[in-house]
Parts: C-alpha cells; sequence; structure tokens
C-alpha cells in the first residue's frame, strides 16, 4: 500500500511528461519507450503493486484514431496526394504519437494511483445475523 503523499510530490503532469517517481521525483518511473522500471532506484517504491493495465491504450487508440483519420481525410480533400504519400506521413505520425502518449497516459495514471492510494476493491461479505 502507498503511503500519502508528501508535499513535495511531483504532480501527475510532471510524473507523466518527465518519467518520474511519483514519491520522489526521480527519474526512474520508465525502464523502456511504455514499460515501466520494477521500482525506482532512488527510493524503491515498488511500481509492480500499481495496476495500470490496458485502459489508456484503449482510449488513446481511439483518440488517436479520430485525430489521424481526421487530418488525413483533410490531406486528401485538400490536396489530393498519392495513396504512397498518405502512407508515408501516416504510418510514422500514428505510431509516434501512440508511443509518446501512451508513455504520458501511463505515467499520469501511475501517479493519480499513488496520490489518491488506490488499490484493488475487495468484496466485503457482512456476517450473518447474530455474529460480530
Amino acid at each position: 500500500m502507498p503511503e500519502p503523499t508528501p508535499a513535495g510530490a511531483p504532480t501527475p503532469v510532471a510524473v507523466a511528461l518527465g518519467g518520474l517517481c511519483p514519491r520522489c521525483a526521480a527519474k526512474t518511473l520508465f525502464d523502456g519507450l511504455a514499460s515501466f522500471a520494477p521500482k525506482c532506484g532512488a527510493c524503491g517504491l515498488d511500481f509492480t503493486t500499481f495496476n495500470v493495465g490496458d485502459g489508456p491504450a484503449a482510449f488513446l487508440t481511439l483518440i488517436l484514431g479520430a485525430i489521424v483519420t481526421a487530418m488525413a481525410i483533410t490531406l486528401e480533400l485538400t490536396w489530393h496526394p498519392p495513396l504512397w504519400l498518405h502512407m508515408l506521413i501516416w504510418i510514422p505520425v500514428t505510431a509516434a504519437g501512440v508511443v509518446l502518449s501512451l508513455r504520458a497516459a501511463k505515467g499520469a495514471l501511475i501517479a493519480a494511483e499513488y496520490r489518491n492510494a488506490a488499490r484493488e476493491g475487495r468484496v466485503v461479505i457482512d456476517p450473518p445475523a447474530g455474529e460480530p
């Protein structure tokens, strides 16, 4: 369970954009392009206890897909470039957009989980009447 957020902890935006540890602000959050390090090398915060999942990927795919599609349609209706030029433009733009925004979205989500001490939900079953 994460500890309460100290006053000097970085904001979720700083964590997302800088890849900072949500506890100590060291630049240790990511191990690769969009994969978390197992723990912070500076303060030892265990990043494996946070559940970021695939939520950011699903939302970013829909959002970036809509933006890239709108831009490609606008380009097509304005200048009518050949198909190879569309592919030369939009495949790298889409790939870079997904990787960079996924990194930021995952960083923001882990920062929000840390700040709010979020954890997996638990079902509490009420005891039968007459039992403590």
